[in-house]
């Protein structure tokens, strides 16, 4: 028993649901492989910047969710404060992300597959492109045995990416060294009224800690740093932030996620395309993971449409570039000596500090 699509997205989170909602802007038939059913949460900042709420709204998706005006750090001593020039970014809790992409999906006739992707297999020359290329088939093997054929498939499914491994493209990790720098990430949610309508960023001795506003009365807090970091530990380390949550009722249970780090050896393998984390990561430092995951949907889906899937690599690059530079420094200084300076600099050069906020943001 088969099914058939244009594109097969495998992966149903909001990266997947965006890719899925593009290609049926573009009028093709999209279907969604997704191995969890339900509105799926998962550990993250759920801070949603400028620029990705534009793309959201280019998708005709408008998530509920809190005015952010900007990101301020904070290290005890100093602050470091920047409010966006232009649009605002919002808090917005993940499942309510992830319900209002899903909503716009099914009216826009995207299709769903419950499952998990557990063999791929590409007939054609897709390293031609063009509209031979397209005419090949990937086939999504299925483990109930069904069959997903279709013209290209995205693989829209996150850090641990099974397509990324099915068609070669995952780096082989490297040796892990004796002092282990690999990352990860913690996250609940608090009952509060917000007190700030900033991100707020407390740098504490060994992790960041991420306050993000997601409602009225609600607060995610998320915890970046090494293997072993306790969410509870790394709040206490900020003492001013640990009297504001002391007795609060929690909304959320705690989720994980990690190692954050992920490498590829390309982005692209015949019709197959990564998308979003599972194209590479390299820290969620900058709190601008969905924005780059939509922008990379966009590009993937305009590549294939113009018949250039070649060239998705090089508008990842582009998407990515500022990311991957900034954010691969920051975190060599968060694991280094230098890691006292951050907070106190950004203090010092607010312009420039603002700059890199802006870049961040658009």
């Amino acid at each position: 028993m088969s099914r058939s699509a244009d594109v097969i997205v495998v992966g149903g989170g909001p990266i997947g649901l965006a890719a899925a909602i593009n290609a049926r802007m573009h009028e093709l038939t999209a279907l969604v492989i997704e191995p969890r059913t339900g509105t799926i949460d998962k550990a993250c900042g759920e801070g949603v910047m400028p620029g990705a709420v534009t793309e959201l709204a280019a998708l005709g998706v408008h998530p509920r969710g809190r005015r952010i005006a900007g990101i301020s750090y904070h290290d005890g001593t100093h602050i470091a404060e920047h409010r966006f020039a232009s649009d605002a970014a919002l808090g917005v809790r993940r499942t309510e992300l992830h319900g209002a992409l899903s909503e716009r999906a099914a009216a826009l006739g995207v299709e769903f597959e419950h499952g998990k992707v557990v063999a791929i297999e590409q007939h054609g020359d897709g390293s031609q492109g063009g509209v031979e290329a397209r005419s090949g088939a990937v086939s999504a093997h299925l483990a109930d045995g069904r069959t997903i054929e279709g013209q290209w498939m995205l693989g829209c499914d996150g850090l641990h990416s099974t397509v990324r491994e099915l068609v070669g493209l995952a780096a082989r990790p490297r040796r892990v060294r004796r002092h282990d720098s690999r990352r990860f990430g913690i996250r609940q949610h608090f009952e509060v009224e917000p007190w700030t309508d900033l991100v707020e960023v407390h740098w504490a001795a060994n992790a960041e800690v991420y306050v993000t506003p997601v409602g009225d009365t609600e607060v995610g807090i998320a915890v970046l740093g090494p293997r072993g970091t306790s969410f509870e530990q790394a709040i206490a380390s900020v003492p001013a932030l640990a009297e504001r949550l002391r007795g609060l009722t929690t909304t959320s249970s705690v989720q994980g996620a990690g190692p954050l780090l992920q490498n590829t050896t390309g982005q692209r393998s015949g019709r197959v395309l990564l998308v979003g984390d599972a194209a590479g990561y390299v820290d969620a430092i900058t709190g601008e993971g969905i924005r780059l995951g939509l922008a990379e949907a966009r590009a993937a889906i305009e590549c294939i449409v113009a018949g250039e899937p070649e060239r998705y690599e090089h508008e990842w690059r582009r998407i990515t570039r500022d990311f991957r530079m900034l954010t691969t420094g920051l975190v060599a200084a968060a694991n280094s000596p230098l890691r006292r300076a951050i907070v106190p600099l950004a203090a010092r050069l607010p312009s420039v500090y603002g700059r890199v906020v802006e870049s961040l943001g658009r």
